[in-house]
């Protein structure tokens, strides 16, 4: 990839700042600041970086404001750092549009790790080559899913999503009629146990169907709630 990988670092702890840029620089990213919401938000709307880190509790504009009226703007994938005892605020971050979260005390390979894992996912990283001689494409009336460019289209519009968001409905585009239930989608999809984020699923539901009822109310209308039981994906033909 020709273009170096911008992430931005955002806390008001001087000390953890310092300690993440030194950790990301070793693995050849490009990092910028920021010591509140504030200076945050501002850096964050004006260049398109590949990642935020961004704390929780800071003064100014704490980070799940932040987390909240980036989205309404951009799709960067954002990892919250949190203390231990706030999981409520882990949770509200996932409903704003909280990609990954990292608990304090954290180490520095984890956060680095995390950062990796969230960069293969994004669509900024995951480009491909369109000389493979197949591509993954998941195509159906209405909505078409390029898994190689990472790209949703409805009616031949492009959908700008999230990497969680776009990871949830290509995991429930792969398995049309299937229901899943919200264990399993976070199982699936957040690859790890959080536990009492039942309403993380549900509201990335919700995100989803808005998005693409924007573009096509018939590809949102794809996205079915089971109720008593979880959701699943039905084709429509018309």
């Amino acid at each position: 990839m020709s273009e170096k990988v911008s992430i931005l670092v955002v806390d008001d702890e001087d000390r953890i700042r310092r300690l993440l840029k030194m950790y990301l620089e070793r693995e050849g990213y490009e990092v910028d600041e920021a010591e509140n919401g504030e200076v945050a938000l501002k850096k964050a709307l004006e260049k398109d970086y590949h990642c935020v880190i961004l704390d929780i509790m800071m003064p100014e504009k704490d980070g799940l404001q932040v987390c909240e009226e980036l989205r309404e703007k951009k799709s960067t994938p954002i990892i919250l750092l949190t203390a231990k005892g706030e999981e409520a605020n882990r949770v509200q971050g996932f409903e704003l549009g909280a990609d990954d979260y990292i608990v304090k005390p954290f180490s520095p390979r984890e956060v680095v790790l995390r950062v990796k894992a969230i960069l293969r996912r994004s669509s900024a990283l995951n480009q491909v080559s369109n000389t493979t001689a197949s591509r993954d494409i998941v195509v159906f009336p209405h909505l078409t899913i390029d898994n190689d460019a990472h790209r949703v289209t409805c009616d031949g519009q492009e959908v700008n999503l999230t990497p969680k968001e776009y990871e949830l409905l290509y995991f429930l585009a792969k398995s049309p009629d299937k229901v899943f239930d919200r264990e399993q989608l976070l199982k699936e999809v957040w690859h790890y146990d959080f536990f009492g984020d039942l309403r993380t699923v549900d509201t990335h539901i919700k995100r989803l169907r808005e998005k693409l009822n924007r573009v096509s109310d018939k590809a949102a209308k794809m996205i079915v709630t089971v109720w008593g039981v979880g959701y699943k994906f039905e084709v429509i033909n018309d």
